[in-house]
């Protein structure tokens, strides 16, 4: 049988190589996001297999009317890609613009718990799904100019293993993954606010992952067998690693 994944924040970077990477892997996508332009773009490109569908995680009416607002024979999720969310600024936190602050919160934390509140009753009905968050190495190491944006990476891993907590006995999976840097997608120009030479410098002599690889891995947990959940699983390119703790010496 056909399976539903919905993918939030598919205009672009993750969401639009997950939403494809999916229909190619025999799902129904129903791709969701701010600018409708794209997922028709991106609808005439894969077919009916794919249901373009205009939301903004921050709105919460909106959330909140899901599944029951999606067309008929789509409304039933079985697998939900939570992957709307952004970074903005690098300045220290007490230079950083708290308005800043409050939109990362409202995307990669509040966006992120409505909709998987507003799609998970039914999965648990169904005694069947698959929600899986993405998460950032920001939420397990720290950087200077992380502060907000790390924070709410730290906050979708606990909150991603305490639902996993919550379901035990049923057939509903969790999973986090924690991608380090990928390159390729809007990320850093959204984090510079458009500076695109500013952006470049971050991926400059590096190899860095792709939003391809991140959607390889999503279809690889997808494909699982039902009784199998990855937990949490951390990605970075081999020219990155953890680094040592900073000390400032007097």
């Amino acid at each position: 049988m056909t399976q539903t994944a919905l993918v939030t924040g598919a205009t672009a970077g993750f969401g639009e190589a997950i939403a494809r990477r999916l229909v190619h892997e025999g799902f129904r996508v129903i791709a969701t996001g701010r600018r409708v332009e794209r997922l028709d773009a991106l609808q005439k490109e894969l077919g009916g297999a794919l249901l373009p569908f205009a939301l903004d995680v921050t709105d919460a009416d909106a959330v909140a009317a899901l599944p029951s607002s999606l067309p008929e024979g789509w409304r039933e999720i079985d697998v939900l890609i939570n992957n709307a969310g952004l970074a903005l600024g690098l300045d220290p936190a007490q230079k950083a613009d708290l308005s800043d602050w409050d939109k990362m919160v409202a995307t990669n934390v509040t966006g992120l718990i409505h909709v998987t509140r507003a799609v998970l009753p039914g999965m648990v009905e169904r005694d069947l799904g698959l929600i899986v968050n993405l998460g950032s190495v920001a939420g397990d190491y720290p950087y200077p100019g992380g502060h907000v944006y790390g924070a709410t990476k730290a906050f979708v891993l606990q909150f991603s293993l305490n639902l996993k907590a919550d379901l035990v006995g049923t057939n509903v999976r969790i999973s986090n993954i924690e991608p380090g840097m990928v390159g390729g997608t809007e990320f850093s120009s959204v984090r510079f606010r458009g500076d695109g030479d500013k952006a470049a410098k971050v991926y400059e002599g590096t190899t860095p992952l792709t939003a391809e690889d991140i959607a390889e891995t999503v279809a690889w947990i997808a494909k699982l067998p039902a009784h199998m959940n990855v937990n949490r699983i951390e990605l970075m390119p081999t020219c990155q690693a953890s680094g040592p703790f900073v000390i400032k010496r007097g």
